[in-house]
Order: structure tokens, then C-alpha cells, then sequence
């Protein structure tokens, strides 16, 4: 699913207008119908509708799943916000068809409100404002909104809860936003839908189709969109029936101080459940024997110390690294990582405390390779990127420039995971749950990605690859297990099932 901007929402709009063809009116009377059934699938008849309504397209929408609900038996109340005069062209049109109905109670607000009373009973439809703002929201809007969520009623926002900007909240008035319960977007997800920090605004989110034009949607391109299954399906590469575990690549982990053993053994489970034909896991003597019996099927290499990583590995015969997990932070280990870093001679990924170490070297990070792939958590890319981001989109594109200016894959780990590209864009995980926040669910993926990169595949296809099936195989666990009690070993025990959906 590709992930526009306001401007290419318009844009959109307007050209299945044109192309369809159809009136603008009539767009938004088919828009309207779908957030109308959808209502009606949450809500009985029975429940008091009250509908605010914008001066904008957003408010003609409101305006005109006002009529179908009354139409449907509703007891509907609309207040209109009028106070400029400056109706658009379909909202205007929306209020005389509302009126003619002559169905429901209509207060159109043109000075100041005297807000009515709302309940637990009541359904407050939220319209008014869209995708096209661009401020936030102040004076009688602002104070309109604060009323709302003060209220016990429940609130469904037509597209996004209004005072949510599309795209960067990063400077947004956070108290005059909208609160919904149920917000009903049309056609496609919005960026700030996939931030975090606005998941408390959204309640739950459908996508509403209205069958906007499909031409413009595939032709028009764009720098964010998240992954489906039918964008990760094709990616997946057969096995070869004369496979060998010398065909099916020999991977490398450093991984592990003592007392961190745990994280070298998820990570090398994980790498192996992805199908690495070999998996050699380099940690420090005292974790010989909880890695012998935790994970027999993997080739132990000691590292000179008894506790830490302390010498670089020769990777002339791996196929792929993956360095950091459970790691630590000793400046012995650190002057080993970037000995490491330097001379690594096959795809790379970093992670956790390799990432730690980078943070408190930040100078070491112009002498990484191209195309590395890094794994970091929010806190750890804030370390990485030196100071603290306000917001989940700030630090979006503090990722994204980052991955520019090292020519790296950052995947950014969180509620859909973004994978940065080298060139800009930007791909949003569409898998995975909060179940999966649990600690070694990073060493997981770590080990995932190394697995794949090993077996051929390219860093692109790795990262998006890896990040669906670590994502997957979370939701599959989640499934039979629940979310309450999932822990980063049941991730790596339904990996298989994950591979078995995608070949389905």
C-alpha cells in the first residue's frame, strides 16, 4: 500500500474526477455510503448520533452521513461550523440535500456554540477537518475538540481525527487533536497513522475503500508505502531440491558477553530456523557449554577471552555477519568492533550494543561500508543519531537521512518497523504485534536477517523479507499463544509456520 501525501491525496481526488469520470459531488456521496455501512456495523439505530461538521470537503462527508443515517433510523443532531461563510462548493451542496431531507435536528454555528450535552450513550461523528490540514487547530475549533474528549461519548473520526496533521505532528498542539475511538480513513493509510505517538488519537483504523482510481494509485509514485503479503511473496526463493548446506550459505554471528549468553542463542536459532546452511556463532569461553546444549546445531568459535568479544574474526569464508547482540560495551570490545567493522568482507548487519558502541564512537560511523544494515530500537537510534527526537516522525526522518548519508538499510524497529533506504525511501513493516516487546525479540531479527543475506538474498530483500517474517511469525505466535505471555523463543519456534504461509 502506497502511503501519499496530502498533496498527492488531492492530487488523487482529482483525477479520478476527471479520469472516471464523476462530479465531485458524487464522489463524496459514494465516500459517504462506505463510512455510513461502516457505522451502521458498529452502532444500532438505537444510538444517538450527534455529527460535527467542518466548513470543508471533510464536513460534507459529515453532512452527508448525517442524511443516510437518518435515512436509516437514527436520531441524528448536525452542527455545522459556518462562522466565516466560506462553505466549499460539496459541503454547501450537502447542507441543502441534508435540509430538504428535513430528517434531523440542524444547528448551523456561525458566532459562538452552546455545545450539546454528550453521554456515554451518545456517537459523536467527527468532521471537521480532513487530510488537506496543514495547522493546528485553534480558537472555537480547538476549544470545540477539547469539549469533545472531555466527554464520556464515543467518536468516529471520517479520515483522520481531526487537528491530526497527515504527514509531521512533530510541532502539533497534542490537546487539540481529536481523540477517536474508531477512525474510518478512506482508501489509504496516512503517515501519521504509522507513528506511535499517534496511535492515541486513532482508536482502532479501518480503511474504507471508495474506489478511488487504481491508475493513478500504481502510476504515481511515492516515498513511503507499507509492505503486504503480496509485496513479500514474490521475494521468497525457492529451494533447490540438490540444495546443500554449502549452497545454502554459511552465516556468521558475534554475539554474546557473559551473563548475555541468551542473546547469542536466540540470534543463532533464529539464523538457522531462516534456512542458513551453516551458522557459526564467535562468543567468549564461558558461553562454550549453554551454547553447545542450547543450540548443538550450530559450529562454536571461542573467543580469546573468558567474558568478552576482545579480537576480530577473519569473515574471508561467511557469506554474512551479524554483530552486537548481548555484546557489551568494554572498550576492548569496542576497539575489536570497529577492527571488525573494518575489515568485514561479506553484507553486515549491526545491532544492539554494536549499535551502543557506534553511539559513543560516532566518528567510527564514516568508516562503515556501504549497504550495511542497521537494527536499532527507537532509544538506541536516538544514542545513534546524538540527541533525543521530539517526535516518531522526526525521528523517522532522522533514520532516513542517516541511511542517506551512510548509504545503509536502517530498519527502525517498532509498531510497523520502517526500513529506510539508501536512496530516500521508506517501507513500512505490515506484520508484527505488542506482543513481540519482549527482550531477544531484536536478537531474533538479527539472526533472520543474517540467515537470509547468507542464502543469497540481496540487502534490500533481506531487510524486507525479514522484518515480514519476524513480524509473521510474532502474529502466528500470537494467534495460539496470546500476546500476554509471548517471549522471543516462541518468534523463532514459528518461524516454519511463517515460511509455510508465504508459500502457500
Amino acid at each position: 500500500m502506497k502511503i501519499f501525501t496530502s498533496a498527492q491525496i488531492h492530487e488523487l481526488d482529482k483525477y479520478t474526477i476527471e479520469h472516471e469520470p464523476i462530479s465531485s459531488l458524487n464522489l463524496m456521496e459514494r465516500a459517504a455510503k462506505a463510512l455510513t455501512r461502516a457505522i451502521e456495523e458498529e452502532w444500532s439505530n438505537r444510538t444517538p448520533v450527534v455529527v460535527f461538521a467542518g466548513p470543508g470537503n471533510n464536513g460534507g462527508d459529515a453532512l452527508a452521513v448525517a442524511r443516510m443515517l437518518s435515512e436509516d433510523g437514527y436520531d441524528v443532531s448536525v452542527y455545522l461550523f459556518n462562522v466565516q461563510n466560506k462553505l466549499s462548493a460539496d459541503c454547501l451542496a450537502n447542507k441543502k440535500r441534508l435540509l430538504d431531507a428535513k430528517r434531523v435536528k440542524f444547528t448551523e454555528i456561525t458566532t459562538n456554540l452552546d455545545p450539546p450535552k454528550l453521554n456515554a450513550e451518545t456517537l459523536v461523528v467527527d468532521g471537521l477537518f480532513g487530510s488537506g490540514l496543514n495547522k493546528p487547530l485553534a480558537g472555537g475549533f480547538a476549544a470545540m475538540v477539547k469539549y469533545i474528549n472531555q466527554s464520556p461519548a464515543k467518536v468516529v473520526s471520517i479520515d483522520i481525527p481531526s487537528g491530526l496533521m497527515t504527514e509531521d505532528n512533530s510541532y502539533n498542539i497534542h490537546a487539540n487533536i481529536i481523540r477517536a475511538s474508531l477512525t474510518l480513513t478512506l482508501q489509504q493509510k496516512k503517515l501519521s497513522m504509522l507513528m506511535a505517538d499517534n496511535q492515541q488519537y486513532l482508536g482502532r483504523l479501518r480503511v474504507l475503500d471508495i474506489r478511488l482510481s487504481q491508475e493513478f494509485i500504481q502510476n504515481t509514485e511515492c516515498r513511503c508505502r507499507i509492505l503486504e503479503e503480496n509485496d513479500i511473496r514474490p521475494l521468497l526463493k525457492s529451494r533447490s531440491d540438490f540444495a546443500h548446506k554449502g549452497s545454502m550459505g554459511n552465516a556468521l554471528l558475534i554475539a554474546g558477553s557473559y551473563g548475555m549468553s541468551g542473546a547469542s542463542v536466540l540470534a543463532t536459532k533464529a539464523c538457522l530456523r531462516t534456512g542458513a546452511g551453516k551458522v557459526t556463532a564467535h562468543t567468549p569461553k564461558r558461553n562454550y557449554e549453554i551454547m553447545q546444549i542450547s543450540v548443538p546445531e550450530a559450529v562454536l568459535q571461542m573467543d580469546a577471552e573468558e567474558t568478552i568479544f576482545s579480537e576480530p574474526v577473519d569473515t574471508e569464508m561467511f557469506d554474512a555477519l551479524g554483530v552486537g547482540p548481548g555484546l557489551g560495551q568494554n572498550e576492548t570490545t569496542a576497539i575489536a568492533l570497529i577492527a571488525q567493522l573494518r575489515r568485514a568482507t561479506c553484507p553486515l548487519v549491526i545491532d544492539a550494543d554494536a549499535l551502543n558502541i557506534l553511539s559513543s564512537h560516532r566518528a567510527w560511523m564514516q568508516q562503515l561500508p556501504k549497504n550495511i544494515i542497521m537494527t536499532p530500537h527507537p532509544k538506541e537510534f536516538d544514542r545513534l543519531a546524538g540527541n533525543a527526537s521530539s517526535s516518531c516522525t522526526e525521528r523517522l526522518m532522522k533514520a532516513s537521512e542517516l541511511a542517506e548519508r551512510l548509504q545503509a538499510y536502517i530498519i527502525l524497529k517498532g509498531h510497523y518497523s520502517a526500513l529506510c533506504h539508501p536512496d530516500g525511501k521508506i517501507d513500512f513493516c505490515s506484520t508484527g504485534n505488542s506482543g513481540m516487546a519482549t527482550a531477544g525479540s531484536g536478537d531474533v531479527l538479527t539472526g533472520i536477517i543474517t540467515g537470509l543475506l547468507a542464502r543469497g538474498y540481496k540487502q534490500e530483500d533481506a531487510c524486507s523479507l525479514g522484518m515480514h517474517l519476524h513480524g509473521l511469525a510474532g502474529d502466528l505466535a500470537a494467534k495460539d499463544l496470546g500476546k500476554e505471555s509471548l517471549i522471543a523463543s516462541d518468534i523463532i519456534q514459528y518461524l516454519p509456520k511463517a515460511f509455510l504461509r508465504l508459500e502457500e
